[in-house]
């Protein structure tokens, strides 16, 4: 891999984390695979050679319970859903150039190989590791038949993974309290010989790797701390019946763990793709083998699979690491998390039923906030992004440009652009290219819109309407420019709106696909002549966003019920104080104001939006002796904010600091000047409130 900026002249795969072959696909798993998707698109039209690929991950203890809960085999359970997600990606405009599934002879063949060289180049060792053992049902447990309470938070937490708590990977033998999903009952720990990865000798070259790492910010941070901790072994083995065999030891009752055969099938997937279309076209070893450029797309709970697991398996086999990981925050629905057990989701095959276009979902999953950042849906917040942005500014924009150019020259003004736009759209071209450069959907859709805002109000401010009996040659300019800014409004959009902006190509009279061009056709002259245009966005109206509402509001409800019992549970096994909660003295607490009596429950905190926040200016505020004015960036606008700060802080050091924003405050206002939120500080001394790590901004306080 490189660190050049894209485009290079080295080949490039996306790949997205594989789906667990074992349910209905939602909006948060959408975001992933769209997002990825959509970085393919953007590389493409920067003109890197890019394959997009995937493949529905088909073992590990998810499918096997599932499939054993419904009496299947686990590869006809896992078949089908593989056939689903074959079904529906393409209904969301995700294209993969190929997308398998671990199971197959591929995935399955290459895994052994790996894992051979990985024990061929002295890198496996066996050794014998406790196991949860189900004494009823007579059987050793795989990590998700486990469930028990996490040794480092706390938190319960599967064999695996903690999952609800701090995010971290479990080997087995270490969840504490484990109890058996398959009977209810306590589990014990019983020692079994298992197949062990010295991930532990890769603490330098991990390290190495994470400073050249591109991507979001949270993919390179996390693992330093678990580097910084020490590296543990990996165990690579599992007892259980479902999975790919260690090779050599087919006849054993263990298999890989599936953490193992996963990431392999970023390598199968694209090995395929290239058996298909000719090493000519594409060659998965110079990606894979040589120095190509690798860049996943991932949920962030899948951060340490990625980043410590994955690489250290690539350089102990002798293959490429990745050049770039971007790790996709989580998706809640008005506040609180998804729950697919308790139907609190949007889910695809929903969203689709509902009769909305698949590019609305994939504008507003890659452009509210940041790829890191968390995104809250409402249809609310839906229909305020999808009627301001795409029907009002975008739409609005290619609709009454095209129709007047149609209505009064047939197609495009014989004239060439005028200067100011071409530099108007080339500054907009340059934006796109940081912005794919920084991992930046967001910034590539808002270049976009930006330009689509300004050709709005470049016609409305020349008024061509008026100038056509005045000044016919100034209003064929206008108009001349308004067409090409139309065309490059599409070709910037396509990595995001693929759909809706091959129907403005088509309009505007234009051959072949938008997606096979690159942003330069931005420039290239429309054709003379094109038909009439049609509305391509239509207005979400809001007794349809209330109908949708209360079907999603009916959904929370029924989970808060079931939410507002586990808080109770909680708050019950809370009251009494650990050890470290009495080491305080008195004297520590003289000067602390006393704790509040009554309690608020879960529901009430998860009704505050508290994001990350960077000051961007800070002045004090004239006749006010200790309220200063800011101006706050929280990732997806800008507030001000009024603060007590005038006299405790030196205002000119505060810009490019980081603060803590509650943003859902009711703006007020104070000495004539509106404040949009409450910046939170400690004490009389107004201390402000920071992130100890590098959270993005916009990230939400949980």
């Amino acid at each position: 891999m490189t660190n050049d900026d894209f485009p290079t002249d080295r080949p490039a795969v996306v790949t997205c984390g594989l789906p667990y072959a074992n349910g209905d696909l939602h909006i948060g798993h959408l975001r992933g695979y769209i997002g990825a998707d959509a970085f393919a698109r953007a590389l493409e039209t920067l003109g890197q050679q890019t394959v997009y690929v995937s493949g529905s991950d088909m073992h590990g203890t998810p499918v096997a319970v599932n499939a054993e809960e419904q009496g299947v085999d686990p590869a006809e359970f896992a078949l089908e859903w593989h056939r689903q997600y074959e079904e529906t990606f393409p209904k969301f405009n995700v294209e993969f150039d190929n997308y398998g599934h671990t199971h197959d002879e591929t995935n399955t063949e290459l895994t052994r190989d790996i894992v051979r060289t990985l024990d061929e180049n002295g890198y496996v060792y066996e050794d014998e590791v406790v196991v949860a053992y189900d004494p009823t049902a007579d059987d050793y447990l795989p990590d998700r038949y486990v469930e028990g309470t996490c040794p480092y938070c706390g938190a319960k937490a599967r064999g695996d993974e903690c999952d609800e708590g701090c995010q971290r990977h479990l080997e087995p033998g270490e969840i504490e309290n484990p109890t058996s999903v398959r009977t209810g009952n306590p589990a014990e720990y019983r020692e079994r010989t298992h197949k062990f990865f010295r991930v532990s000798e890769f603490a330098d070259y991990l390290t190495e790797f994470l400073d050249d790492l591109e991507g979001t910010s949270n993919a390179r941070n996390q693992p330093r701390q678990w580097i910084e901790e020490g590296l543990q072994d990996w165990c690579l083995t599992r007892d259980m019946d479902w999975g790919i065999d260690y090779p050599g030891e087919e006849d054993e009752e263990i298999v890989l763990y599936v953490w193992v055969d996963a990431p392999i099938e970023y390598i199968s997937s694209t090995k395929q793709y290239s058996e298909r279309v000719g090493a000519e076209e594409y060659d998965w070893e110079d990606v894979w083998r040589g120095d190509g450029e690798i860049v996943h797309v991932i949920g962030r709970d899948i951060i340490q699979h990625h980043t410590v697991f994955w690489p250290a398996m690539l350089e102990a086999a002798e293959y490429n690491a990745p050049r770039g990981v971007a790790a996709t925050g989580f998706i809640t629905i008005n506040g609180k998390g998804l729950s697919t057990s308790r139907n609190r989701a949007i889910w695809a095959k929903e969203y689709l039923e509902e009769g909305f276009h698949p590019d609305l979902l994939r504008y507003y999953l890659t452009t509210t906030g940041g790829l890191q950042q968390d995104v809250d849906f409402s249809w609310d917040a839906f229909q305020e992004k999808v009627n301001g942005e795409l029907v009002g500014t975008v739409g609005n924009f290619w609709y009454r440009s095209l129709l007047f150019a149609y209505r009064n020259y047939e197609g495009t003004p014989e004239t060439d652009v005028s200067a100011d736009v071409q530099e108007r759209i080339e500054g907009a071209i340059g934006e796109v290219r940081e912005s794919v450069n920084d991992y930046s959907l967001r910034g590539v859709g808002q270049a976009a819109v930006r330009l689509a805002q300004f050709g709005n109000e470049y016609i409305q401010r020349n008024e061509p309407w008026k100038l056509t009996d005045e000044d016919p040659e100034a209003a064929a300019q206008v108009i001349r420019d308004c067409v090409q800014i139309a065309k490059a409004v599409a070709v910037l959009l396509e990595p995001i709106t693929p759909d809706k902006s091959q129907a403005l190509w088509e309009q505007i009279g234009e051959d072949g696909e938008i997606a096979d061009t690159h942003l330069e056709a931005a420039l290239e002259t429309p054709p003379q002549t094109f038909a009439e245009p049609g509305e391509l966005f239509a207005k979400i109206e809001d007794d349809r966003v209330d109908e949708l509402t209360e079907k999603l509001e009916e959904r929370v409800e029924a989970a808060t019920d079931d939410d507002a019992d586990e808080d109770q549970a909680k708050t019950e096994s809370d009251d009494t104080p650990s050890d470290e909660s009495e080491t305080m003295t008195d004297a520590d607490t003289d000067d602390l104001e006393p704790l509040l009596e009554e309690r608020i429950g879960f529901e009430e905190f998860q009704d505050l939006d508290i994001r990350v926040g960077r000051i961007e200016t800070a002045e004090g505020i004239d006749g006010a002796d200790d309220l200063a004015r800011l101006e706050v960036d929280i990732g997806f606008e800008t507030r001000q904010v009024v603060a007590g700060i005038k006299q405790l802080h030196d205002l000119e050091k505060l810009p490019g600091e980081k603060c803590i924003l509650l943003a859902n405050m009711e703006p007020a206002e104070l000495f004539g000047v509106e404040s949009n939120g409450m910046i939170l500080a400690a004490g009389e001394q107004a201390d402000l409130l920071t992130t100890h790590d590098d959270a993005a901004i916009g990230e939400k306080i949980r």
